[in-house]
């Protein structure tokens, strides 16, 4: 698929920027070990925030990582002269964090109270924490106050849609539920730096009568039928892996990058809040793209449409809710991609990943585009996706990424 400009320059471009803006510093001058440790603390203590009381629609997820990273980064981006930088960043990112959860999550309260007091107590007193605590609730504050309204709600991300009567190529409710559709709102909210949930809309997919649009077909009825399949076991395996949410299966990686990094506590930071205002974003124009072509998914084409059809077919896995083009797991892992290769570099050492949904299963990796390798094969193998959409979403995911790298200033002066 073309794009409107040289990805690699842009990548590169943006990810020169951002170092020059201080995501990382020499290791030499590398902060002390304290510092590491709280923005890992802190780390962990979003995600058990957000998988223990979080919202039901993943893009709300990712705003209360975006929002509470976003001003932790800014909590820490610059230290007061006399001040211990350390003292300061530990007290900053711990308050940007602590506040923004408090008032995103506020089940997890006494949770959030107890771990900041637990970094506060580990801090000397004086003015370096005193001043970092203030720092931090006044960003905390400040990044609430400008996402109020944005229409990533829970409710708002599942705003009605009607359903457009039957017609090929035209998204329909599949089984076994024929839920409505979902995600229809994300494409009305707002974004983070995008200037429009339509900014990076991508082109159409393969037309119905094309060659292209054939192939696609074949291969998810050969390769994602729930029998009678060509699927071999480490094939199916793959499909059970990325069944899950994307967004809690990137939890670890972006964890990796963040420890491995050479990087202050405010590029950490920094690190964590692109990443997620990233994903948010491209959810968003996920959501534009596919509401805007609405194209059925493989279940429907195989059953009721003109190739070869066959009522009984069924996929391996459930079909989500909502049309095929492009993949939501694979512009999220586009995304990713995009902001790992840039900011941690495309390769790392060796790191295990497992899966809530392939529990007894553990993968290794050394680089952040064999994630969506793996993602773009897996949901061909679900049954649920054509690779079309699968390709298209990791260009979308990438495209947004790079936005969100050039227009980072927007976010942080």
């Amino acid at each position: 698929m073309s794009l409107p400009r040289s990805r690699t320059a842009l990548v590169t471009l943006g990810s020169a920027a951002l170092l020059a803006g201080a995501v990382a510093v020499p290791a030499a001058t590398a902060e002390p070990a304290a510092e590491k440790d709280t923005v890992l603390g802190w780390y962990d203590i979003t995600a058990e925030t957000v998988a223990a009381a979080g919202a039901p629609t993943q893009v709300t997820n990712s705003r209360s990582w975006a929002i509470s990273w976003l001003a932790a980064a800014r909590a820490t981006r610059t230290v007061p002269t006399g001040l211990d930088r350390g003292d300061y960043r530990d007290a900053a990112l711990a308050s940007a964090v602590h506040d923004a959860l408090t008032a995103l999550v506020p089940a997890r309260k006494d949770q959030l109270d107890a771990a900041l007091q637990d970094t506060l107590a580990a801090v000397p007193d004086g003015a370096a924490e005193d001043r970092g605590v203030v720092a931090g609730a006044r960003e905390a504050t400040a990044v609430l106050k400008s996402r109020e309204g944005d229409g990533l709600d829970p409710e708002s991300v599942n705003a009605p849609y009607t359903v457009k009567p039957a017609a090929p190529g035209i998204w329909q409710p599949t089984l076994p539920a024929y839920a409505p559709a979902a995600q229809y709102g994300n494409r009305q909210a707002k974004p983070f730096l995008l200037k429009s949930p339509d900014q990076y809309r991508l082109g159409p997919p393969p037309a119905l009568d094309s060659e292209a649009y054939a192939k696609d077909l074949a291969e998810v009825r050969a390769y994602g039928a729930k029998e009678d399949s060509r699927r071999s076991a480490g094939q199916t395996e793959t499909a059970q892996f990325w069944l899950g949410s994307s967004f809690t299966l990137y939890t670890e990686p972006l964890r990796v990058a963040v420890a491995r990094s050479d990087a202050s506590a405010a590029g950490k930071a920094r690190l964590v809040a692109l990443f997620h205002v990233s994903s948010v974003d491209t959810q968003i124009a996920t959501s534009d793209t596919k509401y805007a072509y609405e194209r059925w998914r493989p279940i429907t084409a195989i059953r009721a449409g003109a190739i070869d059809q066959d009522p009984e077919w069924t996929p391996l896995h459930d079909t989500p809710a909502h049309p095929d083009y492009p993949s939501g797991h694979n512009t999220y892992s586009g995304s990713a991609e995009g902001i790992l290769n840039a900011l941690a570099g495309p390769r790392t050492e060796p790191f295990e990943l497992t899966s809530p949904s392939a529990p007894d299963v553990t993968r290794t990796y050394t680089t952040w585009k064999k994630l969506s390798d793996e993602n773009v094969d897996a949901r061909i193998f679900s049954g649920i996706h054509t690779r079309a959409a699968d390709e298209a979403g990791i260009d979308l995911g990438k495209d947004v990424a790079e936005h969100t790298l050039r227009n980072s200033g927007r976010l942080f002066d």
